[in-house]
């Protein structure tokens, strides 16, 4: 049973910084794609953050300069650091993983995490 937790989340003003983490737990080969995802009340899950294996990463337009997404692939964890966070910037952060183990290449999804940027 693979599982992904995330913490970190929480609230904070504007202008403030929070970094989240998934730490990947189970029986499993290996870890290809990590991302973060999130959604907003009424909206649909955007990704926000990609990270491979192979160490390329990719942003949403709207956090390009302000988050880093990083990987600790010796611990299986992915972080997200989150600078000059913005009233925008709330929803719920869900963790993606791409795992390879028996049977297969399978995507898994954390809880998801709270993240409230108040004005």
């Amino acid at each position: 049973q693979v599982q992904l937790v995330e913490s970190g989340g929480g609230l904070v003003q504007a202008g403030g910084s929070l970094r989240l983490s998934c730490a990947a737990s189970g029986n499993f080969l290996s870890i290809t794609a990590m991302a973060w995802h999130r959604q907003a009340p009424g909206n649909q899950r955007e990704l926000v953050a990609l990270a491979t294996s192979g160490g390329r990463t990719n942003y949403a337009d709207s956090v390009k300069g302000r988050f880093t997404i990083s990987r600790d692939n010796a611990r299986n964890t992915m972080y997200l650091q989150m600078h000059s966070l913005k009233p925008e910037d709330t929803a719920v952060y869900y963790c993606f993983a791409l795992i390879v183990g028996p049977p297969g290449p399978v995507d898994y999804w954390g809880q998801g995490t709270q993240v409230t940027v108040s004005s």
